[in-house]
């Protein structure tokens, strides 16, 4: 109970530190961002998901390390936003490249519908061997990873590996095939 305590204690002093360290720097913390070439708005985004990174830590924080970790997650956070940026104008890059209406004959007739999709999915399950079929359908249907497939199933880990691998490789044949007939 005392332990407990003393941590909440701990906890209501991170937080009234970080209030105000925030208070008192925000506006500094954010012409920081800023001057690595992003804009106001994103640079706010940035500075109030730095904070809230701290307030969510368990890292012990006092006045002293708090500057430290403001501004290495801050420039974490700026990477993150500029990876994030460089892969979508890539995406973008891709696409406008690619002659997607040349290349697909958008008709009404080509496009399949979820249910029709689905409708095919299950086909291509029922196909698989009960083994298979079992392992393919825990995993996309349930979630489940494949230790928790092979746990579930009294399998070793390598067999329900294997069984799924079989059984994503069947399925993607047996899709591929049905999509462009």
């Amino acid at each position: 109970m005392i332990k407990k305590i003393a941590i909440m204690e701990q906890t209501n002093s991170n937080y009234s530190i970080i209030a105000d360290y925030y208070s008192e720097h925000y506006n500094e913390l954010k012409l920081y961002v800023m001057s690595r070439s992003l804009p106001a708005d994103e640079a706010e985004d940035i500075v109030q998901n730095t904070f809230v990174r701290l307030l969510r830590g368990d890292k012990m924080i006092t006045p002293v390390t708090l500057p430290c970790f403001v501004y290495t997650i801050a420039k974490n956070l700026i990477i993150d936003y500029y990876r994030r940026k460089h892969k979508i104008e890539e995406y973008e890059h891709f696409l406008g490249a690619t002659d997607w209406m040349g290349r697909y004959d958008v008709d009404g007739e080509s496009v399949f519908s979820a249910q029709q999709i689905n409708e095919m999915l299950e086909r291509g399950i029922a196909r698989l061997t009960e083994k298979r079929s079992k392992v393919y359908r825990l995993n996309l249907f349930e979630g489940m990873q494949v230790s928790e497939i092979a746990q579930s199933l009294n399998l070793g880990y390598k067999a329900a590996e294997n069984r799924l691998t079989l059984a994503r490789k069947e399925i993607r044949d047996y899709m591929k095939k049905e999509l462009a007939s």
